[in-house]
């Protein structure tokens, strides 16, 4: 309501859409009624999921029936949901509790930016021209996702001191926050090591010129497998995130790379390289087999009704 003009555009647009495309879960859908003919497509954030979410939340279990309902009016709202893999769709009918035909298999189109490599140009150049010290160096991204008892009180786990002492010379690190964390400033101690860049909108860009993601119960690392290379996983408070945010099972063996509890770990992790590139390629096939490119487009074609006419055209002509 700070912004009333937009607010009222906002609802003009959504009385007079023909196509809704939304990217996460939004509460007013279960009281929404679109003009018939609308079609409503969930695009959703990630192309994969280590946390449970929707119908499988673990929050569930203390919400009222009520509540529930109203999540499943919110899910019903959407005529089909996008996938970029068969897991991603196993996923949403079990969360969303939708049916196979309302996934649409176009391949996740956020992720069409990974495989252009004049936009990797693109962002190498404006990176190092906005932080020129970074030289030939590698580049470390850090990307923790929020914790739900620190969105205002933050704590980096990572032992900067030691990460500087051990990997400056080849490395430096790039750390993005997560977007609901907010009092948290980074220290300028290391500014040659460390860079700030959770101001940075687009996460897709900086995986482009990353060289190592550093994550732990994020969906990034589902993307970032496109790019075949190395990731840590820095799960140091693995036991306690299963409890209040629930993860998918065997979590440990089933990420592309090492699950470590310390700084220590992940030195060790870049120093010996203690990557198993079969293992992320595989990773990469079995959650991005749609995700080839050439989402967008796909998704524009289904919207525009090409693909229908073109298998009518074909079949007349047969």
């Amino acid at each position: 309501m700070k912004h009333p003009i937009d607010y009222l555009k906002s609802i003009y647009h959504l009385a007079t859409a023909t196509t809704v495309l939304v990217d996460t879960y939004f509460g007013f859908l279960a009281v929404t009624n679109f003009r018939p003919g609308t079609t409503c497509i969930q695009l959703w954030h990630a192309a994969g999921a280590i946390k449970h979410f929707g119908l499988q939340d673990p929050s569930n279990e203390t919400r009222s029936q009520r509540a529930i309902d109203r999540f499943q009016q919110v899910y019903d709202r959407f005529d089909y949901t996008v996938v970029g893999s068969e897991k991603m769709a196993d996923t949403f009918r079990e969360s969303f509790g939708i049916t196979n035909n309302r996934i649409l298999r176009t391949g996740v189109p956020r992720s069409d930016i990974l495989f252009n490599q004049e936009k990797k140009q693109q962002i190498y150049h404006y990176i190092h021209s906005k932080y020129p010290l970074i030289g030939d160096k590698k580049i470390i991204l850090y990307t923790p996702t929020f914790r739900e008892d620190q969105f205002t009180d933050y704590q980096l786990e990572l032992d900067i001191p030691q990460m500087y002492r051990e990997l400056s010379d080849e490395y430096v690190l790039f750390i993005k926050l997560h977007p609901a964390v907010s009092n948290y400033v980074i220290s300028e101690e290391f500014d040659d090591f460390v860079y700030d860049v959770s101001d940075y909108k687009d996460t897709n860009e900086l995986l482009l010129i990353t060289d190592l993601l550093i994550s732990d119960y994020s969906s990034i690392p589902f993307e970032y497998a496109i790019l075949e290379k190395p990731m840590i996983f820095f799960a140091y408070d693995m036991e306690q995130y299963k409890i209040t945010s629930g993860l998918i099972n065997d979590y440990g063996n089933q990420m592309p790379g090492p699950v470590v509890s310390t700084t220590y770990e992940i030195i060790y992790s870049i120093r010996e390289k203690a990557f198993d590139m079969n293992q992320i390629q595989s990773f990469k096939e079995q959650w991005n087999e749609y995700s080839t490119g050439n989402s967008s487009i796909n998704l524009a074609r289904f919207l525009a009704g090409v693909e229908e006419k073109e298998e009518t055209k074909e079949k007349v002509f047969i």
